[in-house]
């Protein structure tokens, strides 16, 4: 079981709230809330008495507690361990597949020439949606969040990249007006998209929308999770899609693919790195949020330079939505606290509690 459910059942029962413990988290409430559910799920058992104004555990929720802290006082000892034996750190990043394919090889090469030997990096490639979870789950250290929505990230550090390009895109042979043409011109084309919920999916649908049109209009549609396959249906002419400009640029250069605007549509969509660990960007988690940047040939943020000299810098707000786009409710949690100061909190309430 990842430790990470232990953990939350442990500050709950010490704050008494599911709010609190979400501050100590450093997550949002709805993500404590999970994982307790997780929690009474695996064991059969309610492990919160929520009768009273204070969360008190039940008594199986007492003895998983106890059970728990003595776990998670064996993890820090095997981590502390581990790093003295100059074991590698950790880093999970989160991103979409475009980014992933597009842009996350390059990240890696420049990455891995100077942290292979430091750093054990696992990435997951998901909907945008599932990113912002992940992040609100604390699954990622690191991630690149596209704005197919409107999504609070005032509760994370982020940083924005470049808006990514987002185009109707056909083989020549199938002789579509270009660069600019209408939805008209396009529905008797099979249209290929992803699943619902994928990032490119809800922007086709709310552009449709946004002049009047709906996807349900073209006279075949092709949903496939695979990306690649995507691609090559285009390239072999056998419909239209709507994709990221990035995971295209090669074929559009060398003439296999046009790209198409319809006037109207939103072709652009916004982009940020947020940080998951909003106090630990140095070492090599910091040369990987460099390597980001570095990637669209920017500057690494002076207040991510600031945490690398040691200082405690200023909160950084959300990239923030377009105009007319109705932002997602913001989350519930506060001020985001240090890991290591969440440790020590935990650490300290252990000592006390012996």
């Amino acid at each position: 079981m990842e430790s990470v459910y232990l953990k939350t059942l442990v500050e709950v029962v010490k704050t008494g709230s599911l709010s609190r413990a979400a501050d100590v988290l450093c997550v949002t409430q709805p993500a404590v809330s999970r994982r307790i559910k997780f929690l009474e799920e695996q064991y059969g058992r309610p492990l919160l008495d929520r009768s009273g104004p204070r969360l008190r555990p039940t008594e199986a929720g007492m003895l998983v507690y106890r059970k728990a802290e003595t776990l998670l006082e064996i993890e820090d000892e095997l981590v502390a361990g581990l790093h003295r034996l100059g074991g590698k750190t950790k880093i999970s990043f989160g991103s979409s597949p475009a980014f992933g394919i597009a842009h996350l090889p390059a990240v890696l090469r420049e990455f891995m020439l100077v942290c292979a030997d430091t750093a054990d990096l696992s990435f997951v490639l998901q909907t945008p949606e599932q990113v912002r979870d992940g992040l609100e789950e604390g699954l990622f250290d690191v991630a690149v969040v596209e704005m197919c929505e409107c999504f609070d990230l005032s509760a994370y550090r982020s940083f924005p990249l470049p808006e990514d390009e987002m185009i109707i895109v056909t083989a020549p042979g199938l002789d579509v007006p270009s660069p600019e043409t209408t939805v008209d011109a396009l529905l008797d084309i099979p249209l290929f998209t992803r699943k619902e919920g994928c990032c490119s999916r809800t922007l086709l649908e709310n552009n449709l929308k946004r002049v009047g049109r709906d996807i349900q209009e073209f006279r075949r549609i092709i949903v496939s999770d695979d990306l690649h396959m995507v691609v090559q249906a285009v390239l072999q002419g056998d419909g239209v899609s709507f994709l990221s400009r990035d995971i295209l640029a090669s074929h559009i250069e060398a003439g296999r693919l046009k790209a198409h605007h319809v006037p109207g549509f939103q072709h652009t969509r916004s982009r940020a790195v947020v940080l998951g660990r909003p106090d630990a960007v140095d070492g090599p988690l910091g040369r990987f949020v460099a390597a980001l940047f570095d990637r669209f040939s920017l500057p690494l943020p002076e207040e991510l330079r600031a945490v690398e000299r040691g200082a405690r810098p200023a909160a950084a707000g959300s990239p923030g939505c377009r105009a007319g786009c109705d932002p997602l409710p913001a989350t519930s949690r506060g001020p985001a606290l240090p890991v290591a100061r969440a440790r020590a909190s935990r650490r300290a309430g252990r000592r006390s509690a012996r």
